[in-house]
């Protein structure tokens, strides 16, 4: 785990284990929710909503239930994605997908569960807060926008429905903006939306997301084709056997990653307008092109 990324890891953590400490739920719900949870990965989304609501000084305690929150979002999104019905995994994050642990009615109520209970837990974060409710209230819109119908699930859509078929580059993008950027733009939106933000910051931080989004998802796919699956604790290659159209299929790997570090260097640019400040959104930046799971 790199530092960048490990400076929040234990903090978020921490805080699932809490939360995700649940009375009187069905055992086999609260085995399934914790064990997808807790099976590791970046934390990057929630660290993105604690790096944002840095930025102009919020209090890290208000914002990280939203970031636990959007973990659990994220999760439960990782848990339909590998189901028969859609990517037909059986690994993640190195060790067997929910399904093939829980059978596959538990792992659609595991995710379920983890949907509704991130709003929850967002909810009551919010009345813990209440001098700053109209600020939660935006921060939790752009969470639920992001998450839905506007954001991942149509880009979910778009990537089932593809399948097989040969997209444009401004197609393309559109599927990654919804399916991946939305939910990362999301983060970074809601931690930043406590503060009370100027519109120029919420401008910049939209850009930062949506650029930091499409690297991410094109990285993504090259190392779909490149990458070391054990570093990546997933199965490999299942975009060319699902035929899903990639930027590596339209460009191929090198002028893919060449289009990332274009979209690196605007998110990178955007940042400026946070002076100093910005600094660990621009090293993360920086991070998300070059990672190698």
């Amino acid at each position: 785990m790199p530092d960048i990324l490990s400076k929040y890891t234990e903090i978020v953590n921490q805080r699932l284990k809490e939360l995700l400490d649940l009375k009187n739920v069905h055992p086999m719900i609260k085995d399934a929710m914790n064990y997808s949870i807790m099976a590791g990965g970046k934390r990057l989304r929630p660290t993105l909503n604690i790096m944002a609501n840095a930025l102009l000084s919020g209090n890290m305690r208000e914002t990280l239930d939203i970031a636990c929150a959007i973990e659990m979002i994220h999760t439960y999104s990782l848990i339909h994605d590998d189901l028969p019905a859609m990517d037909n995994d059986d690994l993640r994050r190195g060790k067997p997908t929910s399904h093939v642990m829980f059978g596959e009615a538990f792992a659609i109520l595991c995710g379920d569960g983890l949907l509704n209970f991130s709003y929850e837990v967002m909810m009551k974060n919010a009345l813990r807060h209440a001098s700053n409710m109209n600020s939660h209230m935006k921060a939790m819109l752009e969470v639920a926008t992001g998450a839905g119908v506007y954001g991942m699930i149509t880009g979910q859509c778009g990537d089932i429905e593809n399948e097989g078929q040969i997209l444009t580059e401004v197609e393309l993008k559109q599927v990654h903006e919804h399916k991946t950027g939305a939910m990362i733009k999301a983060s970074l939106l809601s931690g930043l939306l406590l503060c009370d933000p100027r519109q120029e910051y919420i401008d910049a931080l939209t850009v930062y997301g949506n650029n930091i989004g499409l690297t991410f998802q094109i990285v993504d796919d090259v190392l779909d084709i490149v990458g070391d699956a054990k570093k990546m604790g997933k199965t490999l290659g299942k975009d060319k056997t699902s035929k899903k159209f990639t930027f590596p299929t339209l460009y191929g790997v090198e002028k893919s990653m060449k289009i990332a570090e274009e979209k690196t260097e605007e998110a990178v640019n955007a940042m400026k307008v946070f002076g100093t400040r910005g600094q660990e959104l621009t090293d993360l930046a920086q991070f998300i092109l070059k990672r190698e799971k």
